[in-house]
């Protein structure tokens, strides 16, 4: 008998642990992203979100407990992880000085990628921004802003993307753009890594969704496998199905989930 041989996740944590004075934010995290999935990180402010991205895209590090990203260990070998990865933070860094296509050449030089204008005429196309492309970035929609964004944390080719709050601030037309930016890229067999307060967006884009509470993972799944941990409601005889805003609130006693992570 031939062994199979699996392939590794796109990101590995065990055992996460981290404090900052004497609050300890992440308390022992585990989890595990497949290949060109879009995986969700749930959690409402201070559950410790940003501070796990921060850590799996080596901005900081782990007190105790291991990471890899990409095949990569984040502590051992943080080169070979940052050359894995783009990290999109929760406002739009593009230059607005410059246009759509100059931050995109700007960037393809940095990364020493070969034909720099043929990337980013390319990448124009794939957002849909090539008509805007000659436009100074000032002048483009929260949306398309965001948009410009990814399409630069693309250049270089990342296995992984890091997405922190990517939505944040922006009107409803805005977000379902992002959103389906988001979805190409895992169309395009990119693993994205997101975190939200959103949870109509982590319903929306998420392949599996891990709900960060006091910093713990209390639930990892799919939707579906969420929605089962509560029993469907009866109302008028017509069976309802629990969302995944009433599974985030009876998993974590919150009362609202618009507060926003510092």
């Amino acid at each position: 008998m031939t062994a199979t041989i699996t392939e590794a996740p796109a990101i590995r944590v065990q055992g996460l642990r981290k404090s900052y004075d004497d609050v300890e934010v992440l308390r022992g995290v585990d989890f595990e992203v497949e290949r060109g999935e879009i995986f969700a990180l749930l959690g409402s402010n201070g559950a410790g979100k940003t501070t796990t991205i921060r850590i799996l895209s080596t901005l900081a590090k782990a007190d105790s407990g291991s990471a890899t990203v990409g095949g990569f260990d984040t502590a051992d070998r943080p080169a070979e992880v940052r050359g894995a990865i783009s990290l999109t933070g929760q406002f739009a860094a593009v230059d607005e000085v410059l246009t759509g296509r100059e931050n995109l050449v700007l960037v393809a030089r940095l990364r020493h990628v070969a034909d720099p204008g043929g990337v980013a005429d390319a990448l124009l196309e794939r957002f849909s921004l090539t008509e805007a492309g000659g436009r100074k970035a000032a002048t483009y929609s929260g949306g398309m802003r965001r948009r410009l964004d990814i399409a630069m944390s693309l250049i270089g080719e990342p296995s992984v993307i890091f997405l922190d709050e990517p939505t944040t601030g922006l009107d409803p037309e805005a977000r379902l753009e992002v959103w389906q930016a988001v979805r190409e890229l895992a169309r395009g067999g990119t693993t994205v890594l997101l975190t939200t307060q959103y949870l109509e967006e982590a319903e929306q884009l998420a392949d599996r969704i891990a709900i960060l509470h006091e910093g713990r993972i209390i639930v990892n799944g799919t939707l579906d496998e969420l929605k089962r941990l509560l029993p469907a409601a009866k109302v008028e005889y017509v069976e309802k199905q629990p969302s995944l805003e009433d599974v985030f609130f009876a998993l974590t006693g919150e009362e609202d989930s618009g507060r926003k992570e510092s």
